[in-house]
Formats: structure tokens, C-alpha cells, sequence
């Protein structure tokens, strides 16, 4: 009998253009690699091999199988190639960027909410005069980026980090810097959730003064329904806006 047909990996085709075709690649690599195809023990094809099966050029083959190291996917053996260990698991991810869909979108604000709501109550508990100084002169960042007629964004994913970062727990503020300022949506979703851009900006300000507010008194119970508040109340105003792009 001859040998039975070897199921054809994902990365054996051409790659699609760019978000990017580091990113692609690396998805179809993991693909391959959790359902199986590319067993523990196995080795993933060469360079050469992915250069032809993908079009892709050798910085973009090093830059993915260097990202598969990082995530414990493969380990690479001097002049023998990348193998996936016995002890391969996919690691968490969220991917998302500028291009991600407004889906996409809530589904971290939903990830973000159950984060930044414990974030606030603990920041109102644990927060030292400078976290607490650090976040006030955040909000007021805010509203000078507003007068110049900006969007915020960098700001307002600094006042959300100078929250995490008041919790006095280092892990807060990783996964906010893991998310990084996507997290914020009209840094994907440009100029709010089809509102003019003033009137969203007094809207989302308020709430965050709220939060601040709470903060600042040590109301745990209160910073806490206040996040909630602010998070909700976006996810509400995407949602609307997402449902309105659907049935255009």
C-alpha cells in the first residue's frame, strides 16, 4: 500500500495582500500548528519552502518564525530548521489593528470591560498621591487635546493606563499595553460612533471625570460603577453605530 495523503498545509498557498503579511503568515503558521497539521515534533518547512508556497519575501518568513518562537510555537535548531515542541499550546492573542472590523471592535470593549471596571475599584482603593495626581493631570490632558480640536487618543489611553497603573498590580497595565491604543475605538473607528466630533468628545469626557472623581475619594463601589458606566455606554454608542452601517 502506498502512503496515505498528507493533508495540505494552510501556508501552501499564496498569501493574500497585506494587513499584514507578516501577521498572515504567521495566523496560517499557528493554524497549522494547533489543529494539528504540523504535528509536535514536526518541522515546519524551510525558508526556501515558505518563500515559494506564499510569495513572501525571507524578512517576512524570519519575522513570523521569530514571533512563533516568542509564543512557545516552534523552537529553532541551528542548520536543522523550526520544530514545534512536544508541549506546543496556542498562546493568547488579540489581534487588532486599524483595519480590524467595528465587530471586531466591541468584542475587545466587552474583553476591556470586565478589566477596567475591577481596574477603577481598585485604584480607588490602593491609589498613592502621585497615581492619584497622574490620573487628574490625564483628564485634564484630555480636555486640552479636545480644545485643539484632536481626537484624545493618546491621552485618553494614558488615563486609562494611569488607572491600571494605580492598582498597584503591574499585570493591569500589560494587558492595556498588550491591547495598546486600539483599545480606544475611534483610534479604528475615526471620528466617533457617527457623532460630531465635539459632541462625542463632552460625552465620553464626562464619564471620564466620573471615574476620576471616584477615584479620588477612594468610592470604590462608585469608580467601579462609573468604568462600568463609560464602557457600556460606548459598546451602546458603537453598537448603534455599528447596526446603522449593517442596514446601509
Amino acid at each position: 500500500m502506498g502512503k496515505p495523503a498528507q493533508e495540505k498545509l494552510s501556508v501552501a498557498r499564496p498569501l493574500p495582500p497585506p494587513r499584514s503579511l507578516a501577521h498572515a503568515l504567521i495566523a496560517r503558521l499557528t493554524a497549522d500548528i494547533t489543529s494539528g497539521k504540523i504535528r509536535p515534533g514536526g518541522r515546519l518547512p524551510t525558508e526556501q519552502e515558505l518563500i515559494a508556497a506564499t510569495g513572501v519575501s525571507r524578512t517576512v518568513v524570519r519575522e513570523a518564525v521569530a514571533a512563533l518562537r516568542a509564543d512557545g510555537l516552534v523552537i529553532t535548531r541551528q542548520g536543522a530548521g523550526a520544530f514545534v515542541p512536544e508541549n506546543a499550546r496556542r498562546p493568547f492573542r488579540v489581534d487588532f489593528d486599524r483595519l480590524s472590523s467595528l465587530h471586531e471592535v466591541l468584542a475587545v470593549m466587552e474583553l476591556r470591560t470586565g478589566i477596567e471596571v475591577e481596574a477603577a475599584g481598585l485604584a480607588a482603593d490602593r491609589a498613592s498621591p502621585a497615581q492619584l495626581r497622574k490620573i487628574v493631570d490625564g483628564l485634564a490632558l484630555i480636555d486640552a487635546a479636545l480644545k485643539r480640536g484632536q481626537d484624545a487618543i493618546d491621552q485618553d489611553f494614558a488615563l486609562h493606563c494611569s488607572i491600571a497603573d494605580a492598582t498597584g498590580n503591574p499585570q493591569f497595565r500589560r494587558l492595556l499595553e498588550h491591547l495598546g491604543r486600539f483599545i480606544i475605538p475611534r483610534q479604528t473607528i475615526p471620528g466617533g460612533p457617527g457623532l460630531p466630533r465635539r459632541i462625542y468628545g463632552e460625552t465620553f469626557q464626562k464619564e471620564h471625570r466620573d471615574i476620576v472623581h471616584a477615584i479620588q475619594n477612594g468610592a470604590v463601589a462608585p469608580a467601579r460603577a462609573a468604568m462600568r458606566r463609560h464602557l457600556l455606554n460606548s459598546r451602546k454608542r458603537y453598537r448603534a453605530f455599528a447596526a446603522k452601517l449593517d442596514r446601509a
